[in-house]
């Protein structure tokens, strides 16, 4: 069953220098909407992503923009990653009176690396010019310092954001409030959470779902929990029942306990499972597909064998 999702207001300060503002976008994917942020204490401020772009949300942010600080203004909008749900405000934002006067805001998103895409983006504004983030890069109003941290897995651009005065991190989405992230490559994916726990985090705050208070607890927690399902996966490609499975077979035995509707979509977590063991040596498959919907059938009913246990048996 799936979880319940908590009450989030759709404006909340979290701390002295972060305000919540929902995007006003609750949906499967976004649950209760996608969190962007307003940061710093004094007048000017960055926001950290700007939902999806209904337009309810611009009158939304320009009322929550002046309950910060009588004189608020908006100097550079960081955009976490490319999944549209992050920049689908920015039009609306650009283009506003009241947040953009001057025509000053910066907008800032790290570039996806040559020879990746991101689906999302093909519909991202190409007149609106972009500053491209460097992993390490630092932003810094009045008492508000934030470092880029880049963090691929969930997309090839992704990238989240410590918080140096408070030891906290912005987690975009590779750690939700609620529920589970996915990701397109879960090799990235894990490295990606082993660096973000090396800083030690206070708190999150999440892309979606409510702040997470104990940060070093749930990085470890998703973490373990990724760790578990392989060590299932490897436990079953190495078992003597079968030579070779699918990751619908590997759903279909791992989730025997959940009702059927949920197999298909578990599959791509296995089929992300095996692509990291594929990339390890531990697993091989006849053939691998390209990870569009097209291929869907094949992707999942594909066959997949250990390497040693296979090499053996044709010895």
């Amino acid at each position: 069953m799936a979880e319940a999702l908590v009450h989030i207001p759709n404006f909340a300060q979290l701390s002295s220098r972060v305000w919540r503002v929902l995007g006003l976008n609750p949906g499967k994917f976004c649950l209760q909407g996608t969190n962007t942020y307003i940061l710093g204490a004094g007048a000017q401020k960055i926001l950290l992503d700007c939902g999806e772009g209904v337009p309810e949300y611009l009158n939304h942010l320009e009322t929550s923009l002046k309950q910060t600080h009588p004189d608020a203004f908006i100097s550079d909008i960081i955009i976490s990653h490319g999944h549209s749900d992050h920049w689908g405000g920015l039009n609306d934002i650009l283009n506003s009176s009241k947040l953009n006067p001057n025509q000053t805001i910066k907008v800032h998103k790290y570039p996806v690396p040559k020879g990746f895409h991101v689906d999302h983006l093909k519909a991202f504004p190409d007149h609106i010019p972009i500053k491209d983030l460097s992993d390490g890069q630092v932003f810094k109003v009045d008492d508000t310092t934030l470092n880029v941290i880049y963090t691929p897995g969930h997309t090839k651009d992704h990238c989240t954001f410590w918080l140096q005065e408070e030891k906290t991190i912005f987690t975009a989405d590779c750690i939700l409030g609620q529920g589970t992230a996915v990701f397109d490559d879960l090799s990235e994916y894990m490295e990606g959470l082993s660096r973000l726990l090396k800083y030690k985090p206070n708190h999150l705050y999440p892309g979606h779902g409510p702040f997470i208070e104990n940060g070093i607890k749930t990085i470890q927690e998703y973490i373990d929990h990724r760790m578990e399902r392989e060590r299932q996966v490897i436990e079953l490609l190495t078992s003597t029942r079968k030579e070779s499975w699918s990751a619908l077979e590997i759903v279909q035995e791992l989730y025997k306990e959940y009702p059927e509707s949920l197999h298909l979509p578990a599959s791509r977590g296995i089929v992300m499972h095996l692509l990291k063991l594929q990339k390890e040596g531990k697993v091989s498959t006849p053939k691998t597909f390209e990870m569009v919907q097209e291929n869907l059938f094949d992707i999942i009913h594909g066959q997949w064998y250990w390497v040693l246990h296979h090499h053996q048996n044709n010895l």
